[in-house]
């Protein structure tokens, strides 16, 4: 007997999103002005997201409201499937690695502690949290002399391997970062930026990360959401985002580093130099 093959069983569902913002609104000035507002968003485990738009369009209130460091006025937070409004909100916070703009190291502390803050105030064993620290010195590529350092005898770069190693000391699935790269020189972000990826791919992270920089987030993303005025105009891939036509600002924002590319050639080819290195 031939024909088409009877499928059984229970049907493919789809993995449930492992954040999950569902129609939410934030205003500021009593309802006078919208940081976001009925905004959507599903990260799926496991995806490097990067949040992009200029100043003011509601990327970090956005990533803010996943741990409860703002709330918001309406819609829905879900992590793992759990409404964050529902979760106590220091209890939220170690469970979400966050990597600060401008890193936010405690000056007071040395790198050890402030690597292993997240972890004792879960209530670590002191050797196990020493252990750790030591671990994630070598994950983030810096010396194990560092351990009893100040945070300032440290370069930006390495301030900011030792920002994202006590972002991950307590082995969060997910980790927020805002701007973490703004304030390093060209060179110094790219390699930490790089080796940020490789650790998001290494221990299978979910990551968000706020930047201005379309070029940062096309090289490490997995997924782009770009925002304007609280929207979010589009949400897909890198290459999903070049692929077609989009909104006209998204358009001109993906555009953007391959017009940078081509004035940046005719300057080196001295072909639109005009005069200005000679």
């Amino acid at each position: 007997m031939t024909g088409v093959p009877i499928m059984t069983g229970a049907p493919i569902i789809a993995p449930a999103p492992i954040i999950e913002i569902v129609d939410a609104s934030k205003s500021f000035d009593n309802g006078q002005s919208f940081a976001f507002r009925n905004v959507t968003l599903r990260v799926e485990t496991g995806c490097f997201v990067a949040l992009v738009g200029a100043s003011g369009s509601g990327k970090t209130t956005l990533l803010k409201i996943i741990n409860r460091l703002i709330q918001p006025d309406s819609g829905a937070v879900r992590v793992e499937g759990q409404d964050v409004a529902a979760i106590n909100a220091p209890v939220l916070r170690r469970r979400i690695g966050y990597v600060f703009q401008g890193v936010g190291l405690f000056p007071h502390m040395s790198v050890a502690e402030n690597i292993g803050i997240t972890p004792k105030l879960l209530g670590w064993p002191a050797a196990e949290i020493a252990t750790r620290v030591k671990e994630l010195l070598d994950l983030v590529e810096l010396p194990q002399s560092y351990l009893s350092r100040p945070p300032l005898s440290l370069s930006g770069g390495e301030r900011q391997r030792a920002g994202v190693a006590r972002a991950i000391a307590a082995r969060p699935k997910i980790v927020l970062m805002d701007e973490p790269l703004g304030a390093l020189d060209p060179i110094t972000r790219d390699s930490v930026g790089s080796a940020y990826r490789t650790l998001h791919d290494r221990l299978g992270l979910t990551t968000l990360m706020v930047t201005h920089d379309i070029q940062e987030a096309l090289l490490l993303a997995d997924r782009i959401a770009v925002m304007k005025a609280g929207r979010i105009l589009a949400f897909d891939t890198p290459h999903g985002l070049t692929a077609v036509a989009q909104d006209p600002d998204v358009a001109a924002l993906m555009g953007m580093p391959k017009q940078q590319a081509e004035r940046i050639r005719s300057i080196l080819d001295g072909s639109g130099a005009s005069g200005r290195h000679e």
